[in-house]
């Protein structure tokens, strides 16, 4: 028997390959907004980010959310997130 493949997405931020379900999505829609998506199945445009805070800290101070949303992404969200991560950990 063959196995189930696995999804991988890769960080906007480090570049980097891991599972779906090892990065934080992050969701850019009408409805909402600029928001967390911790289910992974929100529509809109999404980017993925690794759940580690040093990679979170780059992302706010190299503008990779920004450059996949091709919008400014604000300070606060960038809280929202880590908080976010918090919780996992």
């Amino acid at each position: 028997m063959t196995s189930k493949k696995i999804p991988e997405r890769m960080c906007v931020v480090c570049r980097s390959h891991k599972e779906k379900r090892e990065l934080l999505r992050v969701v850019l829609n009408k409805e909402e907004g600029m928001c967390v998506d911790v289910t992974g199945k929100k529509n809109g445009r999404g980017a993925y980010i690794c759940k580690d805070m040093a990679c979170i800290d780059k992302a706010e101070k190299s503008g990779a959310l920004s450059r996949a949303f091709k919008r400014e992404v604000d300070k606060s969200f960038y809280e929202q997130i880590r908080k976010e991560v918090a919780k996992d950990e």
